[in-house]
């Protein structure tokens, strides 16, 4: 399953390394093969890992990019991999079998656009240092989940609500309309709300990047095509 965590801090502060670390730990069970953590200084990330696809440390994460200035925790599972890394292979030297790294590539490839080649189940959490930003993105269907918390000038996210809740500092109370989805739509909350009012969940098929400045930009890179034409569905 894995785990990934990370706090941004805005206008010249520094993040909290201890918070991701706490938040970090807090998801043992979904990775119990390995920790690690990564700070540029306003930017920290911390990830859990499940061993699957490529059982060396070369898959370790946060997983950084030699000369690029990317850094990158990653959940989920690209299908595409050994397609994407074949491609990629005409103009990067990888170091390692795992899917992450096809990621990471992918990213210094196409850029934001990477996740327009990206066949599968993820929540991204990338470090674009060159272009001083972070990069949050959550695959088409929202397999994988990625919540949000912000507060005095910073932003948590974590894979799960109580890692976000082991630091503290979270507005615990009931979203009311959250909780009316919940019980009108068969316990479904849909994104962005969770049932907690001081949580949010990065939407499906969305890229969302992230400024040292608390500017953010939202793109939806995929809508379903619900037009009978492309359902198949013959009218009359």
């Amino acid at each position: 399953m894995c785990g990934i965590a990370g706090e941004v801090a805005f206008r010249g502060e520094r993040a909290d390394l201890h918070r991701v670390e706490l938040m970090t730990d807090s998801m043992a069970d979904r990775g119990p093969d390995g920790e690690g953590t990564w700070t540029n200084g306003w930017a920290a990330l911390g990830h859990r890992r499940l061993s699957v696809i490529d059982l060396s440390e070369g898959g370790s994460q946060p997983m950084t990019d030699d000369g690029s200035g990317l850094a990158l925790a990653f959940n989920g599972c690209i299908y595409n991999h050994h397609e994407l890394r074949r491609e990629l292979q005409r103009y990067y030297v990888f170091g390692s079998t795992s899917d992450t790294e096809v990621v990471i590539k992918a990213y210094r490839h196409w850029g934001e656009n990477f996740v327009d080649h990206l066949v599968g189940m993820f929540a991204v959490a990338l470090v674009d240092e060159r272009r001083n930003c972070i990069v949050l993105a959550r695959d088409r269907l929202g397999i994988k989940p990625l919540y949000i918390t912000e507060s005095a000038g910073r932003m948590r996210f974590a894979s799960t609500l109580p890692a976000l809740l082991a630091v503290g500092g979270v507005d615990t109370t009931i979203d009311d309309v959250a909780l009316h989805h919940y019980l009108s739509w068969h316990s479904i909350v849909p994104a962005p709300r969770t049932i907690l009012r001081g949580v949010r969940k990065l939407p499906p098929a969305t890229v969302r990047v992230i400024t040292p400045d608390g500017g953010q930009r939202d793109r939806v890179y995929w809508k379903p095509d619900v037009r009978h034409e492309a359902l198949g569905i013959e009218w009359g």
